[in-house]
């Protein structure tokens, strides 16, 4: 028998950590005890399912948000703070989270609701039918006597609907018991649902508003007492961390990456404290990490696509679809898609917030007309795309 391949490999552990106590307070799926400049819309969420206290099946929620904006720690402090209520109450509440980039469709969500409720249903292989009845068997029976509340929290929902359509909700909305709450960081999302599901779905909507950069200090502030040991940071390293992230639209997980990046490249440099250049630093790596990872997994189409706004933008050329469509024949060499699915890419791009696309008026001639502008640097990007295509 071999040797195990982990033997002799003690050199590669890393040394005791002078600086990091726990990095788990820096991850954006850290739920701490307290979720500093949130309270106004955790008591929105708590308005709405204190009904389920009451045996009532609560109304449904749409909250919205930029990325970072605390919307799924609200929601899930929320389900942790009723879940704590209901323990004295004589009702049978339970409150199941599904994230939509791991579950998005109707059949994947409703697999996992069965599984997660104690009903074994198989992961494929049955009709729509045939699961939408098992998950609904689940609802119709009584739990310890008391009829079971469900509240379901669909994180990212527009994925889902854009895959797979409305039929989660529908089905949800038209079964008993059953409350929803959807996260989505776009404010247009509605646009894949239909109008019948919307009338059911009937929701009230809490907006979570970007963090300016005295609020992300504060969450910085707490989350820095539990990860670093004392006197680590230099002074300037969280307002640092806090301008750049307000600047991202007030995006809480930004700073939280900011933070522990620059700690490992202090690390990585032989010091003992976080010092601001490293905060510099941290930005440049995470960026490129970002446009590399985005770039590497979209569409060989759409990796097109956005080599043509790339060129372009190098030419100096102010960006019309019209122009966009020339550049990206060219580029495509004969294996292009129509004019109208190009409208489809722009508006994936713009989604992952790298492009941003400007409506302007061309006089009463021309009418109106979208302008492109790239949103990473050119360097940056022509780096990790060039040597795809």
């Amino acid at each position: 028998m071999s040797d195990n391949i982990f033997e002799g490999l003690d050199e590669y552990l890393p040394v005791d950590d002078t600086i990091f106590k726990d990095k788990k307070p820096l991850d954006h799926r850290f739920l701490p005890e307290n979720l500093p400049h949130r309270k106004n819309q955790i008591t929105a969420i708590a308005r709405y399912w204190v009904e389920a206290l009451k045996g009532t099946t609560p109304s449904n929620i749409t909250i919205y948000g930029k990325t970072g904006t605390g919307k799924t720690a609200a929601a899930k402090f929320a389900k942790e703070q009723l879940i704590d209520a209901s323990k004295d109450k004589p009702v049978f509440i339970r409150v199941e989270y599904v994230r939509c980039t791991d579950f998005n469709t109707e059949y994947q969500v409703l697999t996992h609701l069965c599984q997660r409720l104690g009903r074994d249903v198989p992961s494929r292989g049955w009709t729509k039918g045939e699961i939408v009845n098992a998950f609904r068997d689940i609802l119709r029976r009584n739990a310890f006597g008391r009829n079971l509340i469900l509240i379901v929290i669909l994180d990212e929902v527009d994925i889902l609907l854009e895959k797979d359509g409305d039929g989660l909700l529908y089905t949800l909305t038209r079964t008993d018991n059953i409350a929803i709450l959807s996260i989505s960081n776009y404010l247009n999302f509605k646009q894949f649902i239909k109008p019948r599901v919307a009338s059911s779905l009937m929701d009230k909507e809490i907006v979570f508003p970007p963090y300016d950069a005295e609020q992300l200090a504060d969450i910085l502030e707490e989350r820095s007492e539990l990860a670093f040991f004392e006197d680590t940071l230099e002074d300037s390293v969280i307002p640092l961390c806090s301008a750049m992230a307000a600047k991202e639209e007030g995006d809480a997980r930004y700073a939280l990456d900011l933070l522990e990046s620059a700690g490992d490249i202090a690390i990585d440099n032989g010091f003992d404290k976080v010092l601001g250049k490293f905060v510099r630093e941290a930005k440049d790596v995470i960026e490129y990490n970002k446009v590399k990872d985005v770039v590497i997994t979209l569409p060989t189409q759409q990796q097109r696509v956005l080599a043509a706004i790339l060129k372009l933008t190098q030419e100096g050329e102010e960006i019309t679809s019209g122009k966009l469509f020339e550049s990206y024949k060219e580029i495509s060499k004969g294996d292009a898609v129509t004019y109208r699915r190009i409208f489809d890419f722009v508006n994936e791009l713009e989604m992952l917030g790298i492009i941003s696309t400007n409506t302007v008026s061309k006089g009463r001639a021309k009418g109106r007309t979208n302008i492109i502008s790239l949103q990473i640097d050119t360097d940056l990007l022509e780096e990790n795309l060039y040597n795809l295509l």
